[in-house]
């Protein structure tokens, strides 16, 4: 049997599994929009919204600890000792 008519037919067969896969993967995403969908009318109370104030930044009640818990976790990933980790300023993102 010629080669090349071996790798096309190989390409062939993944490219259509490939297609086959993405149309059941549409078919049930159509079939769980339908089951789950939600009533439109259902708002969330204001009262349940949390509120951002982005102009206001709030103290950390705890610095220290908060400072401890990143060094931990520095000392983790890097595998170093955490006393040799020392943490200059914490700013927020």
């Amino acid at each position: 049997m010629n080669s090349g008519l071996v790798v096309l037919m190989g390409l062939g067969v993944v490219f259509f599994g490939l297609i086959c896969i993405i149309f059941v993967c549409k078919c049930m995403s159509f079939v769980v929009s339908k089951i789950e969908k939600a009533p439109a009318s259902a708002k969330i109370p204001e009262s349940q919204i949390p509120k951002q104030n982005s102009t206001k930044t709030e103290a950390i009640p705890s610095r220290p600890e908060l400072v401890a818990a990143i060094a931990a976790a520095i000392a983790e990933y890097t595998g170093k000792d955490i006393s040799g980790i020392r943490i200059h300023s914490i700013k927020k993102l």
